[in-house]
């Protein structure tokens, strides 16, 4: 067969795509059979939303604790939501009690606790359904 016959250049081709279809159609197989043998990973709703209801009590980086009731617009609509404040002396709260299977997630802030007065403090959300 000489190098230029029209007959050898339609056959490579056809078995190239054969052969990328048949590895992309063993790759999909192999992912879904994959993603559905594993475990779905626990997500901590609270550790989500912390970042937000923080972003929403602090002015300055500095927390009030006036504005915890605000701050709890920051959550999410579906889940319900609690904030809590707290320095070395007081505590605040926002929202109903959590129940004890709620997710919590918390950070360190600063807090005001007067005109003037700033402590370091922990900023707690919990979400739960």
């Amino acid at each position: 067969m000489r190098r230029w016959s029209p007959d050898r250049g339609q056959t490579e081709p056809l078995v190239a795509l054969v052969a990328v279809f048949a590895v992309a159609v063993g790759l999909a197989t192999y992912a879904g059979t994959l993603s559905s043998a594993l475990p779905e990973a626990e997500r901590n709703h609270a550790r989500d939303v912390l970042p937000e209801v923080e972003a929403a009590a602090t002015t300055n980086g500095v927390v009030d604790p006036a504005t915890l009731r605000s701050a709890l617009a920051a959550g999410p609509d579906g889940p319900s939501l609690a904030v809590t404040l707290s320095t070395a002396g007081e505590r605040w709260h926002a929202g109903p009690e959590a129940p004890p299977d709620a997710e919590t997630a918390s950070t360190t802030v600063s807090v005001r606790v007067a005109p003037g007065a700033v402590r370091p403090g922990r900023l707690q959300v919990a979400v739960w359904r």
